[in-house]
Order: C-alpha cells, then sequence, then structure tokens
C-alpha cells in the first residue's frame, strides 16, 4: 500500500507539472543490448517538456528489474535485439510494480520479440498479449494516430502493431513491434531518418508518456 500510495503522489506531481520527476531505462539480463539507442529517451523527454509542457528530469536513469528503484517511475523503457532473461526474483519485483500501478513500455529494436514474450509470460502467467486496437486511446491523445503505430524503420516487411498486457481493465505493458519507436527517438544522423519520421516517432512517444501519466 506504501509502494502504491508513493506512485500515485508521482503520477499527480507529473501531471501537475512538478519538475524533478523521472522516466527510465530498464536494465535487463540475458545477453541483450538493453543499453541500445542512448539518445532515444532523453530526445522523448526533451520533445515532451517542450511540445506537451512535461517538466519531466532530463537525465533519464538506468535501473535494474530487481531494484527497488523502479517504484520511482511511472514509466520503464525496454528495449534491445537480442535475449532477454529474468530471475524469480525480478519477476515477482517486475509484477509488483506493475500491480501498484507502473508502466512498462517494451519496444522491439528487432529480435527481442520472442525472449520478451517468453519472460513477460513469468510476470503473468494468466496473461496473453492483445494487439491494441485503432481506437485505443494510446494513440488519440496530443496526437492521433488513426492507423496505429507509425512505421519507422523496416524490419521484415511487416506492419507495425501494439500489443498490450491488460490487467483488470488497465494496460500494464505496451509492446510496440515492426516499428521501432526508440531509432525515431533518437537523434536523426544516428539512423539518417528524415525529420518527418523523427517527428511521428516522437508524437507518438509523446502520446504514451502523456497516456501514463494521466491514467
Amino acid at each position: 500500500m506504501k509502494r502504491l500510495s508513493l506512485f500515485i503522489i508521482s503520477l499527480l506531481c507529473v501531471a501537475s507539472g512538478v519538475s524533478g520527476q523521472s522516466i527510465a531505462l530498464l536494465k535487463y539480463r540475458g545477453g541483450g543490448d538493453w543499453y541500445a539507442n542512448p539518445t532515444s529517451l532523453p530526445n522523448l523527454v526533451k520533445f515532451c517538456n517542450s511540445e506537451l509542457g512535461m517538466r519531466l528530469n532530463p537525465e533519464v536513469p538506468t535501473v535494474d528489474v530487481a531494484s527497488r528503484e523502479i517504484f520511482d517511475y511511472p514509466y520503464l523503457h525496454i528495449t534491445g535485439h537480442g535475449n532477454v532473461l529474468f530471475s524469480d526474483e525480478e519477476v515477482r519485483n517486475l509484477r509488483t510494480y506493475l500491480l501498484a500501478g507502473g508502466f512498462l513500455h517494451i519496444d522491439d529494436n528487432y529480435g527481442i520479440s520472442i525472449p520478451i514474450r517468453r519472460e513477460m509470460k513469468k510476470v503473468f502467467p494468466e496473461l496473453e498479449f492483445v494487439e491494441l486496437p485503432y481506437s485505443h486511446p494510446i494513440f488519440h491523445q496530443k496526437y492521433s494516430f488513426p492507423n496505429g503505430l507509425p512505421k519507422i524503420h523496416e524490419h521484415d516487411n511487416k506492419p507495425p502493431q501494439a500489443f498490450g498486457l491488460i490487467y483488470d481493465g488497465r494496460l500494464v505493458c505496451l509492446f510496440t513491434y515492426e516499428c521501432d519507436l526508440g531509432d525515431g527517438w533518437e537523434d536523426p544522423a544516428v539512423h539518417h531518418d528524415s525529420e518527418e519520421l523523427h517527428r511521428k516517432a516522437l508524437e507518438m512517444g509523446a502520446n504514451i508518456l502523456q497516456y501514463v501519466f494521466t491514467k
């Protein structure tokens, strides 16, 4: 209950424009490159502060899955290309965080789908990832995406899809697949993205954060 109360206070602070709140990058074991896209989250924070009037901390910390620190952050981000592995302790901690009101965003940087689905099944064995309809509120915040996720980078010639884990009516985990939002958030020079593509990625990311901080 204490963790939940502290989390609610954190959300209210962000929603009311209080400075100093943060989002965080989740570090995991298994060999995957959790550290991919180093400029992505700082760029997203900068965009949200400028365009949505948020006052998020420009410094984005890295936290371990098993750490109590994850409860300090309303939004956790996972990305990478390779394997992901959660210990029993990490599974318990992540489940407690998500049930307490936390939000996990998994962004497939290509190759993370199979391991992350396997590990999230440990966290929520009773749930299945479901595809979010285009009418879902996450696509209709500050910016409207009537056709769902924008396509940022090509992987396997598949359309982008947004999957979610929904617990007791609440979206606790978003999995953005075949989209590569995080690459789009990075400095455009990193992947030679156009300014238009970069902007679309940031707008969708801003929608996600706005959804998290107002639900």
